[in-house]
């Protein structure tokens, strides 16, 4: 039977708790102050945490520091002073969540609903993720630098918290498959992971994707549309490109985050919604403030936890790892033995990969298809030369001699790699229309996927 602490000063509040948790199939144990939580901790381990923020000898969060990071154990921080301030800086702290006085009973259910049974199978996962970092791999993503061992850290420790995520990152770094991971590795993992572009989606379609609407709400809307935030209900959803995200949307958004409800277009009834909320963008988020793309306060509702992803450049002989595991997944899905030959890591590392880890499993796939034999030869398939730095100020090198008509088509690829695949900011960025943007790359012959950052699943191992 799952346990529980309740930690609480005030004797009624304890025990109306406890019958409540009791009614949730958990055993449950009791304290009023910092002391008696600690006696209680030295008896056993519990699997849940609800601990008054104030307590007559310090502070809820106090009890953080008392637990084994290994052994998983949610906390849950409860005040009757409720602000923004503490209740970011409780979720920073590793507070699974955050609770006001009087506790709302359902959501205070939903977080019970939750809670992982048995914590010698929470101690296995622990001691499961530890085997697999060694190898370089953490939920869905592959890598054993320091700056990615730094990051699993720090997904390690917001994962199973209920902390709004802020990922930043270049185009091609992994922010969908760390938000992947991030819900895969919390106690959301059996609900649904939702990824969606704000980017691509149009302007006047936005608002009913996200909230959903009413038959009739407007003209085209002949049945009723569920939106992401209500299919997404006790998962995450994950907003990528959120500078992108209409400023009228904006508002509605912060509005469901600090309320948990919403209305589809078309009605007036609020809807309850459990969603955790990952955003990501490869914009420099204060510089979005300050141009007027992102609004201040979406802005520090989102920051909660932020996350830096880092460039492939930064991550050294990461490359050979992610190269040869994307050869790997070639060999097996076509049934072949190719390999790289020896020295051919030495340029793949040395390249500064601007289009990150989606540009080198392009690059990988594209030399396995060039190449007969059964060994790769990098200078039978030249790397792209373009700038290292892909970050705002990036420059595309050409030989003299080159075409217009090629430099043209080599300026709109790479501005369009540097906009994550998103055309209509592409477009802008050129000064041309969308409609001509996808008429040359009709003319190019690229895949016009590019709207989402969905192929970072080039680090999956």
């Amino acid at each position: 039977m799952p346990r529980a602490l309740i930690v609480d000063d005030d004797e009624n509040t304890r025990m109306a708790l406890a019958a409540l948790i009791e009614a949730e199939g958990f055993s449950v144990d009791l304290a009023k102050d910092l002391r008696d939580a600690r006696i209680s901790l030295v008896r056993q381990t519990p699997d849940v945490v609800l601990t008054d923020l104030k307590l007559p000898d310090g502070t809820g969060m106090d009890l953080f520091k008392e637990f084994d990071p290994k052994v998983p154990v949610e906390l849950i921080v409860m005040t009757g002073f409720a602000s923004v301030d503490t209740a970011v800086d409780a979720l920073r702290q590793g507070a699974a969540d955050y609770l006001v006085k009087p506790v709302n009973i359902q959501r205070l259910q939903v977080i019970l609903a939750r809670v992982p049974r048995g914590s010698d199978l929470r101690s296995e996962i622990g001691q499961l993720r530890g085997e697999l970092r060694r190898y370089g791999k953490f939920g869905r993503m592959l890598g054993n630098s320091p700056a990615m061992q730094t990051l699993y850290d720090q997904i390690n420790r917001v994962a199973p918290t209920e902390a709004t995520v802020l990922l930043v990152g270049e185009s091609g770094t992994g922010k969908e498959l760390a938000a992947q991971s991030i819900h895969d590795l919390s106690l959301r993992r059996k609900q649904a992971f939702l990824p969606v572009n704000c980017g691509a989606i149009s302007p006047n379609l936005i608002e009913s994707e996200m909230f959903g609407h009413e038959r009739g709400s407007f003209t085209g809307a002949d049945r009723q549309h569920r939106g992401y935030f209500e299919r997404a209900d006790g998962g995450t959803i994950f907003l990528d490109e959120i500078t992108e995200m209409p400023i009228e949307l904006q508002v509605k958004l912060l509005r469901v985050l600090e309320s948990g409800v919403f209305m589809r277009v078309g009605t007036n009834k609020e809807i309850a919604t459990d969603v955790r909320v990952v955003a990501a963008t490869n914009r420099d988020p204060e510089a979005a403030v300050a141009e007027g793309k992102l609004r201040a306060d979406l802005y520090h509702r989102l920051n909660v936890f932020p996350l830096q992803l880092p460039p492939l450049r930064e991550r050294g002989k990461d490359v050979e790892l992610l190269a040869l595991s994307f050869l790997e997944q070639l060999n097996e899905t076509h049934n072949t033995s190719k390999a790289f030959v020896p020295g051919a890591m030495d340029a793949l590392v040395a390249h500064g990969w601007p289009g990150n880890v989606r540009e080198l499993r392009n690059y990988v796939q594209r030399a396995y298809i060039m190449t007969d034999s059964k060994l790769i030869e990098t200078a039978s398939v030249p790397l792209q030369i373009s700038s290292a730095k892909p970050a705002t100020g990036s420059s595309v090198v050409v030989a003299v001699g080159t075409s217009l008509a090629d430099m043209d088509r080599q300026l709109i690829l790479a501005t369009l790699e540097q906009c994550g695949g998103v055309k209509k900011r592409a477009a802008e960025i050129l000064g041309i229309s969308l409609k001509t943007l996808y008429n040359r790359l009709e003319e190019y012959g690229s895949v016009a996927r590019g709207d989402s950052d969905e192929d970072e699943a080039a680090n999956v191992a």
